[in-house]
């Protein structure tokens, strides 16, 4: 059996994925390549299997929000004199300003979340919600559990090959570089800025944001301002967060996610996805219900085991 038929035979009973879910993964993808060809090479079966997990937990994962901050300085001047670049930096200066609660995890343990997340369907208005609880090894040695709508998932270890892109390990994060200008570098992969190295880079930003992870000082700030540094970044002033906050969007060209903040403070809310629910008809997978989809990050910590909360 040759790749393409593998790959056939494995999205036969799974919906078609978005633009946004297919780079997410090629991303993953090319990055488990760059690594495993430091230590040798990356068979076919494997990378077949990278880059199908990958493009799987974009998929579910893409509309993920992380923890916002603490409200304060009310005093701020109002948003609307900003553009989209002054924005981000705002809010750079904001995640500096602001102290990290959340302990630096250890290799052996594991990321606890409180997520809620809020779907409204485009067409009627209708809302579902859903308050999921996961706890994700650190560096993926051990057993997950997460929970996905409701639905408890038991993911197996990672194993030697498989990768998480970005990293929740911290000593890895750590390395990230927080000057802006190299880790636009990282975000694109190194290539040169184009229409679809600066959409990567977003996307990478996205991916990174999106959590859970334990961020290094300084990471997030650079992460903001590096985006800054992408031409057609844009804003919409119209934003509602998944606590129902009201905040202001800022998007990439021909992309469905959204970064989400403050308009008073500038703390970063969190992100924003429009999707759609997928049916077969016909013996086809056709896009339908389409949707916006915001988490909240209710509560992030560090604990030991499966089942504790902070």
């Amino acid at each position: 059996m040759d790749d393409l038929t593998a790959v056939r035979e494995l999205e036969a009973d799974v919906p078609p994925l978005t633009d946004d879910a297919r780079s997410a993964a090629r991303v993953r993808l090319q990055h488990a390549i760059v690594q495993e060809g430091r230590s040798g090479a990356l068979s076919r079966r494997l990378m077949l299997r990278v880059a199908v997990a990958g493009t799987a937990a974009a998929a579910v994962a893409g509309g993920v929000v992380v923890a916002a901050r603490r409200d304060g300085d009310t005093g701020a001047p109002r948003m609307t004199t900003l553009n989209a670049a002054q924005l981000l930096h705002k809010a750079a200066d904001r995640s500096r300003a602001d102290s990290a609660d959340t302990p630096i995890p250890r290799n052996d343990q594991y990321l606890y979340t409180k997520t809620y997340i809020t779907r409204t369907y485009v067409k009627d208005g209708r809302v579902k919600t859903w308050t999921d609880e996961s706890w994700m090894s650190v560096d993926g040695s051990k057993p997950s559990r997460r929970e996905e709508f409701g639905k408890v998932h038991n993911d197996p270890p990672l194993t030697k090959h498989e990768v998480r892109w970005p990293p929740t390990e911290y000593a890895k994060l750590a390395k990230w570089p927080t000057d802006p200008d190299k880790l636009l570098k990282w975000l694109r992969m190194e290539q040169k800025s184009t229409p679809q190295a600066d959409m990567q880079a977003f996307m990478n930003a996205c991916m990174l944001m999106q959590g859970p992870r334990v961020m290094p000082p300084g990471l997030e700030a650079a992460t903001f301002e590096a985006v800054a540094k992408l031409p057609d970044i844009r804003l919409d002033y119209h934003e509602v967060d998944a606590l129902g906050r009201r905040g202001i969007a800022l998007s990439y060209p021909e992309t469905s996610f959204t970064f989400v903040f403050d308009p008073k403070t500038y703390a970063y809310l969190g992100l924003r996805l429009k999707g759609s629910s997928a049916k077969k008809v016909h013996g086809e997978w056709r896009q339908v219900a389409w949707y916006h989809e915001m988490r909240g990050l209710e509560e992030l910590g560090v604990v030991d085991r499966i089942g504790q909360r902070p």
